[in-house]
């Protein structure tokens, strides 16, 4: 692969693209897994407590894992769904997750998954877009489509996960074939559509993502090399996508006992509990859940051995979240915080080693958070700032290191469009060749290292008559007052001439502060901004009771919604 400037070459060892006639499909790691350890466990789910109030835990082997899910996918196609049709899947982490996704798999059917709290309205608008043929969830799933029929028209086949109320259908009970045998795998390929994943709608309306088989498994192969995941470990995944992966790598999932809409209101008893019963090795937790847990574990002297790394994404990680959670763990034991978007998944990573010792203290002085290197197979340049589409890829889009623009990716992983937005797929990729890079909608710059550092959202960069300003970098300055959570940077007006406010959340040991100590608080604020060129004409800050963020990780801070607000207040 070409090296140019300020081009990050991927790692050595990359992962090579699957050729797209290769049989391709993630389900197949399911029968290899039940041929090699047919009585490990694959599946962990809490089923009550004993008089004691202990967890009482059930599971699934592998070898039970891989023909429920052969139960399953013959029922799945004796009820009508073929290879390629797309299928809504509603239902909450459980067992039955699992099987009906694998299942849908191995059938060839196309899973639609959404996340249920981005709020009614939203996930009927992103249904109807997606034109699919069945429907399988839970109850209250079913209601929803009931309620807009008008939304689910093309729905063709629908099995209900619980109790049937007043429409027809299926229930799951109905399509479990028993006694097992063996279901003939759909023979899918790289270029096969596997599923389709909604965003989050933090700068826009969700948009339906398009994953091929090829994506999937490249996805597999990166993560397990990367992060040196070995067969015989735990997970405990707190964000239900990630513990796909988790059969596939050979790793047993232990199913959280929390709301998953609700990463930020998570009972960190319950966390710890899981972790300390199984014995987990490996976990993924949003910024929101690190902190806290680790506030909880700082305070309760919590020590967490078992694990042998934490994986924290959807957000940068504050660094004094990285240093209360690494105290929980064993000194050579790392988080790591992956950069990359349902888009393209991972692109970039770093330890937490690396960001306390060094890159941590760039970041406070105004510099980036640094989101590591590009993980093998994946390429990450820096253009120029354009509000257009970019038709086909040229070597002079990319700017200088150590400049600031758009990051683009390109890599195994990369997806190629929206199934949903013809709009958007025009605006986001860029056609290179047989292949497309990805606009990743952030800006940031690339040090002489090769290291990626985030500067924010390209939608949130707020531009002045006489600067622009990006939001992680002045935030990063402000947040390290001791009475402030977290800060936003929103600009009121039209650019380019927008006034800079920095809204702020109070920590949770500041909210009963006096307005004496808040407007001492204000002018330290001011103080602290003044010290640093790129938030010196910053004099504006606000009180927010409580940052609206998204509802997959509660890290990402809805910007739009405060700039509005911001506006209202200063009227």
């Amino acid at each position: 692969m070409t090296m140019t400037p300020s081009a990050a070459k991927p790692s050595d060892g990359a992962a090579v693209a699957v050729p797209a006639d290769a049989l391709i499909n993630v389900a197949a790691h399911l029968p290899e897994m039940a041929r090699r350890h047919p009585e490990k466990r694959a599946i962990v789910h809490r089923t009550g407590r004993d008089a004691d109030g202990r967890a009482v835990y059930s599971h699934l082997t592998f070898l039970e894992l891989d023909q429920e899910t052969d139960r399953y996918a013959h029922g799945l196609e004796q009820a009508g769904i073929r290879r390629g049709m797309r299928t809504i899947l509603m239902v909450r982490p459980s067992l039955e997750f699992f099987t009906l996704t694998f299942a849908l798999y191995k059938v060839g059917a196309v899973p639609v998954l959404i996340d249920p709290g981005m709020g009614k309205r939203r996930m009927v608008d992103c249904l109807q877009k997606v034109a699919a043929e069945a429907f399988v969830g839970i109850s209250l799933a079913h209601l929803l489509r009931v309620l807009h029929p008008g939304a689910f028209g093309s729905i063709k086949v629908s099995i209900t996960v619980g109790r049937r109320w007043l429409w027809g259908g299926l229930r799951l009970e109905d399509i479990r074939v028993d006694p097992w045998r063996p279901y003939e795998m759909a023979p899918t390929h790289a270029d096969d559509p596997a599923a389709i994943i909604f965003t989050t709608g933090s700068t826009g309306p969700p948009k339906g993502v398009l994953y091929l088989h090829g994506m999937f498994d490249a996805q597999v192969r990166i993560l397990r090399d990367h992060f040196k995941i070995q067969p015989d470990e735990i997970d405990l995944p707190t964000f239900p996508l990630f513990a796909l992966f988790d059969p596939a790598l050979g790793m047993t999932v232990v199913i959280p006992e929390m709301d998953p809409t609700r990463p930020a209101h998570v009972d960190p008893d319950r966390i710890i509990e899981a972790i300390r019963d199984q014995g987990v090795t490996h976990m993924f937790g949003s910024p929101a859940l690190l902190n806290r847990v680790g506030r909880f574990g700082e305070a309760n002297s919590v020590r967490l051995p078992s694990l042998r790394r934490v994986i924290s994404a959807g957000a940068p990680v504050p660094s004094q979240t990285l240093r209360r959670f690494t105290a929980m763990l064993s000194p050579d034991v790392e988080i790591f915080t992956p950069y990359g978007a349902t888009e393209s998944l991972p692109v970039a990573s770093i330890g937490s080693r690396e960001i306390l010792s060094e890159t941590a203290i760039q970041s406070a002085e105004g510099l980036g958070t640094c989101v590591g290197r590009p993980v093998p197979g994946l390429e990450v340049k820096i253009i120029g700032i354009t509000e257009g589409p970019i038709d086909s890829w040229s070597e002079d889009l990319v700017l200088p290191i150590g400049e600031i623009g758009e990051i683009v990716a390109k890599g195994p992983v990369v997806t190629r469009e929206y199934c949903t937005d013809a709009a958007a797929t025009r605006f986001a990729k860029i056609r290179d060749g047989e292949t497309v890079r990805h606009r990743m909608g952030d800006v940031g710059r690339l040090d002489e290292q090769g290291r990626l550092w985030f500067y924010g959202r390209k939608a949130h960069r707020v531009i002045t008559e006489n600067s622009t300003l990006y939001t992680v970098p002045c935030e990063a300055i402000f947040n390290q007052h001791p009475m402030v959570f977290r800060s936003a940077l929103v600009g009121c007006g039209r650019p380019p001439f927008q006034q800079p406010v920095v809204c702020i959340e109070m920590d949770a040991d500041a909210k009963g502060a006096s307005e004496s100590e808040i407007e001492t608080m204000i002018k330290e604020l001011r103080e602290l901004g003044g010290r640093h060129e790129i938030t010196e004409t910053i004099r504006t800050f606000l009180i927010h009771p409580s940052f609206p963020v998204d509802i997959r990780h509660n890290a990402k801070i809805f910007r739009e919604k405060l700039a509005v607000w911001a506006a209202e207040q200063l009227k």
